[in-house]
């Protein structure tokens, strides 16, 4: 027969504590890399919320394809994907920003907590892989230019 025993109410607070400084450092990895689509996928960020592991392979293959068809794509064609880009670089900053002050309040219960850093992260994902492809197609521009 098993006994049930009582876990200290501290010691639950430290594993939550513990589960978020792992997180933490998950997104200190992710500042060694300039382009996240060249990792192997050992090497992706892990996410706690299925839809943002979801989200981030759709996202990964989308970038992946975007940066072979600049390759061999029209200047008309890059310029708007650029300013297609740098308007939603806009709103990914802004969610980002909104997930960072939501955090600092320490009013969010653990479950809040939990999923708005899982949200952070994927923001500082996506951010990431959008600035490595606008400065992908401002080279293109650039150069297609001359």
């Amino acid at each position: 027969m098993e006994t049930l025993t009582e876990t200290p109410v501290g010691a639950v607070e430290s594993q939550q504590e513990a589960a978020f400084q792992t997180i933490d450092m998950d997104d200190l990895n992710l500042d060694k890399f300039d382009n996240i689509l060249v990792l192997e996928e050992a090497e992706y960020p892990q996410f706690t919320l299925a839809k943002n592991k979801a989200r981030f392979l759709r996202m990964v293959s989308w970038y992946r394809g975007k940066e072979e068809w600049i390759e061999v794509a029209p200047l008309s064609g890059v310029n708007k994907l650029f300013k297609r880009q740098t308007k939603e670089l806009e709103g990914i900053r802004a969610n980002k920003m909104d997930y960072e002050m939501e955090l600092e309040t320490g009013t969010l219960t653990p479950s809040q907590r939990s999923y708005r850093k899982d949200e952070l992260k994927m923001c500082k994902v996506h951010e990431k892989m959008a600035v490595h492809l606008i400065s992908k197609l401002q080279v293109k521009i650039k150069s297609g230019r001359r």
